[in-house]
């Protein structure tokens, strides 16, 4: 499966009778999937659905769902708001009683309140009713299915840059490997001079099996075989994720988890300016990679 990251977006019309709507959708980044469902009233029933049909196109992101819908005014009934135009002329009453000379409203005053004429859909049969529903829902698969493409566009962009970076990973823990600083010999010989040199600058004499205790404590500290070693597997578990397809952003970002505390230890074991170097630039790309791989689904 291809690998899909969690922004995008994507718009689709529809139009039926006299009715015309319009579909967004977009999406960010989520830790699961959370779904905001922005519809008009009267058609709340619609949600379970509209849920449903996201629930099986999408795993994680925060998705935004609007429609927006137009009726053509011709097909609006205009109708008299009884309760508003009662509201008027009581007032209307009331003010005669209050001031006698008051001049008789015009019917045309009473007509333009605010309230009195109302624009009302014209009811719709059950029949009409579903077909619309099944309109609105189909136009909705046809935006679903553009977001799905979009966000899986750009994570083929995001997999090529992610699979740069985990070679460059591999190839800063294989020129952690290959640093003569690390080798046995290399470490015993400086352990060897360091302790030569406390010896001289002691007034004192030292003991020299203790000498020898710190000197095997230091080495077995300076050894970062292990840490090469999980680097290595992290490494391959990546690419053989990435391979794999899928929704992988949860695991992938574990891994780098895993890379950063690795790296970290790796520069705090270290004895030697090229490895230290390397550690740096293992904390950096993995940095990087981690940003790349939070946009994944």
């Amino acid at each position: 499966m291809a690998l899909a990251s969690m922004t995008g977006f994507a718009r689709a019309l529809g139009e039926t009778g006299p009715v015309r709507w319009t579909w967004e959708l977009r999406s960010v980044n989520g830790k699961s999937l959370d779904l905001r469902i922005r519809i008009p009233t009267g058609l709340e029933t619609l949600e379970p659905k509209i849920r449903e049909r996201c629930g099986k196109l999408l795993r994680r992101g925060n998705v935004t769902i609007g429609l927006a819908m137009q009726r053509d005014q011709s097909e609006q009934q205009l109708q008299v708001n009884e309760k508003a135009l009662e509201a008027v002329l009581s007032t209307i009453d009331l003010l005669k009683n209050r001031v006698p000379d008051l001049a008789p409203p015009s019917l045309d005053g009473i007509l333009s309140q605010r309230g009195v004429f109302e624009l009302k859909e014209p009811e719709e049969d059950v029949e009409a009713q579903a077909a619309l529903h099944n309109a609105l829902l189909t136009t909705l698969d046809a935006a679903l299915i553009d977001l799905v493409d979009m966000r899986h566009t750009e994570g083929q962009a995001i997999s090529g840059i992610v699979r740069k970076q985990i070679d460059t990973i591999a190839e800063l823990t294989q020129a952690a490997e290959n640093l003569p600083a690390r080798t046995p010999e290399a470490i015993k010989a400086r352990l060897r001079k360091l302790v030569l040199d406390l010896m001289d600058a002691s007034d004192s004499q030292l003991d020299p099996q203790r000498l020898h205790q710190e000197a095997v404590i230091l080495a077995t500290k300076a050894d970062i075989r292990e840490e090469l070693d999980r680097l290595h597997a992290h490494v391959a578990a990546v690419r053989e994720l990435m391979d794999a397809g899928g929704a992988i952003g949860r695991r992938l970002d574990f891994l780098a988890q895993e890379f950063n505390r690795e790296a970290n230890t790796l520069c705090s074991k270290s004895n030697d300016v090229e490895l230290t170097a390397i550690g740096l630039d293992l904390k950096a790309v993995i940095d990087q990679m981690r940003e790349q791989i939070q946009n994944l689904e």
